[in-house]
């Protein structure tokens, strides 16, 4: 049976840090893909500065050589915000109802489910896979968790991460992954002041950033 990650962002650009996360949780949880589904109006941050086509270039680029990653676009083909719910919803239908699929978030992100749209009912369409780095301890006991997501792991954490083979949603799994210190808004602002991003993504990403000028200052559309 196939074990799906999802793992969501808008990919402004797409680098190392978003890459090894997703690899290390294909090793960790051998799952048998994950499709980086690009976000076009992120609920929970401002819209990004660089077009949608850019953007999923960049990502189809960085990923080109991975069997096991797939660019997902549709978020990009609703309109309204880019709910995860809607998400998981349309991909509940694509896969049917046992498919184990596995919502990979940070611990950042993890911490403000409660804010996310019709959060607890993702429950029952996902696992959630919590990436954290090393040495980063989240429990029931962490003064960050607000009570509503308590409550939910409570009922919900699982240390085995051989669960997501005998059910197809519904727990949470933590997984510690290399902590690479690397953010799409630094390497915007280092381009935008004429830096070099070089090794912090991939060579065929910055080829392309550079083509077409993003991040630059004063830059046009193309």
């Amino acid at each position: 049976m196939p074990l799906v990650g999802i793992l969501g962002g808008t990919f402004d650009p797409i680098h190392y840090a978003h890459l090894r996360l997703a690899q290390e949780i294909v090793d960790n949880l051998r799952l048998t893909q994950v499709k980086f589904v690009l976000a076009a109006r992120p609920p929970h941050r401002d819209n990004p500065q660089t077009s949608t086509r850019h953007r999923a270039e960049m990502v189809r680029l960085a990923i080109a050589d991975n069997p096991l990653f797939a660019l997902d676009t549709r978020e990009l083909d609703r309109s309204g915000p880019s709910y995860s719910f809607d998400t998981l919803t349309s991909l509940r239908a694509e896969h049917g109802a046992e498919t184990p699929l596995c919502l990979i978030v940070g611990a950042d992100a993890f911490l403000g489910l409660p804010t996310w749209h019709r959060w607890r009912e993702m429950f029952g369409l996902a696992h959630v896979v919590v990436a954290h780095r090393p040495g980063f301890t989240l429990d029931d006991s962490s003064p960050a968790m607000p009570a509503e997501l308590r409550e939910e792991w409570r009922q919900r954490y699982c240390a085995d991460a051989q669960i997501i083979k005998t059910s197809p949603h519904g727990s949470i799994l933590t997984q510690e992954t290399t902590a690479l210190d690397i953010s799409a808004s630094a390497i915007r602002e280092l381009v935008s002041r004429g830096g070099n991003p070089r090794y912090l993504l991939p060579e065929a990403v910055l080829t392309y950033i550079l083509e077409h000028q993003l991040y630059a200052k004063d830059r046009h559309e193309s």
